[in-house]
């Protein structure tokens, strides 16, 4: 049996693979002990003390890093280079603004330390360390009695043995258990500041992180436990809780991995993600394979390890609507939460919110119990949308929901637009994927401006994450940097780097007890014209001209330009490595006689009544013509005019502008 298990905000979600049957479990998470609510859940499904395998997805480091809980952590990093973490880019939030307000760094200076030894460009070193100098290092490390030493070294991605050195002289004495985290290992690439506050947040959770999933280890002691990282990767939980940092999109990368399985059920591979919540949407491009970035951020914090490469936004079903300064309606990004939540709730909300419009539109029926419990008031909504319309200078009530229903869409239209057309993306050649909870009752208007002519509802989407967490591989994302002119490599010496990565990758997850007979591996490299500052990743294809003419066309495919003549440079070289699992599949959805409609509802600007259909009672190949809503437990699904919907062997919901 497998359990896949994602610990979000408000719930914690359960997806169990049983003799190829799907159950589904929910339970209230548990924030400041989030394995409470995984016990619980487990427990409630008579689990707590099988063998089975658990893969989940944590927020504890997201949050951590979110909320500046962290533990108390010490900087190391070479003399003269004690502020870099605190000057970082010099990049200004508000361009324009010259008083803007101070946010103090989530570094503190007293714990950031200096060692004089220095390795130069080209990997030699030129002042070695000192014992007078480190027996000092020692002694206030001591003082600041930390609870976790990040090590940063310059160009140690070329030779990491000084920083192994003093991360030993640390374990042999202070604590033998203090956590350590060395740049050289965290991440082996160039760029001082990404790879200090890489291995620095590593460290800065990493403890958090470890007790915690020791902490689940005991409660759930007959469970082998992998985690979710950030790559889409699996990795058993000792290895997580040293590479802490990797989990920083744990909960987002499972919904993209269950995104992908189930849209591969239905037929497709090219797909634009929409997981619409509460707070926030995440949008993302899978184009046969997701799509990894080593460039992303987690707040204004830039996270360098290979993770999926997700676009957020402040628009989600719990975003404010409010009136600016000159009159002009405005939506997010703030949010309403889970408490108070929008005005429909009746849990004393006062702030308008997008949930408040589409309920106000008749777009989410007045009778629709959310999560199948919350009866939503109406009326409630519909006065304070009354008040928004005199302060906004609209007509009616409903003006004002369709203007914050358009509003919000153009803002996820916008960021669709963001991963795919300015990426060199045409949108029309992707099926548009929603999950979460409010999604469906944007995704036909969003594939509409998108001019796009499909779009998909997986079934479970309001757990897809979950789900996802039992598609995912076992796998490591490994990198070095080495900044050479392309032309001046040659094949075999390529190889060699790899090869090495390879073995790391091969050594880790033999280590979780993973067959190397079944591991998948993928080569490639970053490149970029000479003088440029940011890279694009090639498929290695074994010949250094093919890979050269690879990246010319990637590069007119993405600018719209290539620069011949211009030296290539090589970065990074990339080694991707996963294992084979067991296949996963659907339980097939029921046939029988076709459904007929619940009710029918009044909806804002359609002329004749919309119907409504529970999705539990559609049948295999049932066909609804639009306009229509779509009901279930956790969602609604609102096919616009002009759209139809045919359900599938699997139950997910195939949207086709007619």
């Amino acid at each position: 049996m497998i359990i896949g298990i994602d610990t979000g905000g408000t719930f914690t979600d359960f997806v169990l693979l049983d003799k190829e049957m799907l159950r589904i479990h929910k339970v209230l998470s548990t924030p400041h002990n989030p394995e409470q609510a995984i016990v619980q859940g487990m427990t409630d499904l008579g689990l707590k003390d099988l063998a089975l395998r658990l893969v989940h997805g944590s927020t504890v480091a997201t949050n951590a890093v979110l909320e500046r809980k962290g533990v108390r952590t010490v900087f190391i990093t070479n003399r003269g280079f004690r502020d870099v973490l605190i000057i970082g880019r010099q990049a200004r939030r508000e361009l324009y603004n010259l008083t803007p307000d101070y946010i103090p760094p989530i570094v503190e200076r007293s714990l950031c330390l200096e060692v004089d030894t220095r390795l130069n460009a080209k990997g030699k070193l030129e002042k070695n360390l000192e014992d007078q100098d480190l027996n000092r290092l020692i002694e206030e490390i001591r003082e600041l009695e930390p609870q976790s030493v990040a090590i940063s070294l310059l160009y140690s991605f070329l030779d990491g043995r000084q920083e192994q050195a003093i991360r030993k002289l640390i374990s042999e004495e202070l604590d033998d258990d203090l956590f350590v985290s060395l740049s050289s290992e965290i991440l082996p690439e160039y760029r001082e500041y990404e790879r200090g506050m890489t291995t620095w947040l590593n460290a800065y959770v990493g403890p958090l992180v470890q007790g915690y999933l020791r902490r689940m280890e005991k409660e759930l002691p007959a469970a082998s436990i992998s985690v979710m990282q950030s790559s889409g990767d699996t990795c058993n939980a000792d290895q997580a809780g040293r590479k802490a940092v990797n989990l920083l999109l744990s909960g987002p990368a499972g919904g993209l991995e269950g995104a992908r399985f189930v849209s591969e059920t239905a037929g497709y591979k090219r797909l634009m993600t929409l997981d619409m919540g509460g707070t926030s949407t995440d949008v993302a491009l899978i184009n046969d394979v997701i799509m990894l970035t080593s460039e992303g951020k987690i707040g204004d914090l830039p996270v360098s390890v290979p993770m999926v490469d997700i676009h957020t936004i402040g628009a989600g079903g719990g975003s404010i609507a409010w009136v600016d300064e000159g009159g002009l309606l405005q939506v997010g990004p703030q949010s309403a939460g889970a408490a108070p939540g929008p005005v429909c709730y009746r849990q004393g909300g006062q702030k308008i919110t997008v949930t408040d419009a589409n309920l106000v539109l008749g777009r989410l029926p007045s009778f629709t119990r959310l999560g199948g419990e919350m009866q939503l008031d109406r009326d409630a909504a519909f006065k304070a949308m009354q008040r928004l319309a005199q302060a906004s200078g609209l007509t009616t009530a409903e003006e004002v929901a369709s203007g914050i229903v358009l509003i919000a869409n153009e803002h996820m239209a916008s960021a669709l637009r963001v991963i795919s057309v300015h990426k060199g993306y045409d949108p029309k050649a992707f099926v548009l994927v929603c999950f979460g909870g409010a999604g469906g009752l944007h995704i036909c208007a969003l594939a509409e401006a998108l001019k796009m002519h499909s779009a998909l509802v997986p079934i479970h989407a309001g757990v897809l994450s979950a789900l996802g967490m039992l598609a995912a591989r076992p796998g490591r994302q490994l990198s070095k940097t080495l900044a050479v002119a392309l032309a001046d490599q040659d094949a075999e010496s390529l190889e060699q780097e790899f090869n090495a990565l390879i073995e790391q990758g091969i050594n880790a997850l033999k280590a979780e007890g993973q067959e190397e007979q079944l591991f998948i591996i993928s080569r490639s490299l970053d490149l970029c014209y000479q003088g440029q500052s940011f890279t694009l990743n090639v498929a290695w294809k074994q010949d250094i001209a093919c890979v050269d003419r690879a990246f010319h066309e990637q590069h007119e495919k993405r600018y719209g330009h290539r620069l011949e003549g211009v030296p290539v440079e090589l970065i990074n070289v990339r080694v991707g490595i996963s294992s084979r699992i067991l296949p996963l599949s659907l339980p097939e959805w029921p046939q029988g006689e076709k459904a007929s409609p619940v009710e029918e509802v009044h909806v804002h600007g359609i002329s004749k009544p919309v119907s409504v259909w529970q999705r539990a009672n559609l049948v295999i190949d049932q066909l609804i013509e639009g306009p229509a809503i779509i009901t279930e437990a956790v969602s609604t699904t609102f096919v616009d005019p002009g759209w139809e919907c045919r359900v599938d062997r699997y139950g997910n919901l195939h949207l086709r502008k007619t």
